[in-house]
């Protein structure tokens, strides 16, 4: 798939030379995993202390 994209050279060229990568295309592949991978990250930040976890002696034993 091909698209035209109207992406700031500057921006591109900052994430080139960020990343060592050669080419236009291979920065911003990379540059979106990377986008994709944070925003999960922040996800997963927002659940920290709503899960209960029962850490008891008796629970222990049970899982054993």
């Amino acid at each position: 798939m091909s698209d035209n994209l109207a992406i700031d050279d500057d921006l591109i060229s900052q994430v080139q030379k960020l990343g060592g990568y050669k080419t236009k295309q291979t920065a911003v592949n990379k540059a979106l995993v990377e986008y994709v991978r944070h925003r999960q990250q922040l996800e997963l930040l927002e659940t920290f202390g709503t899960i209960d976890y029962d850490l008891s002696e008796s629970n222990k034993k049970s899982r054993r």
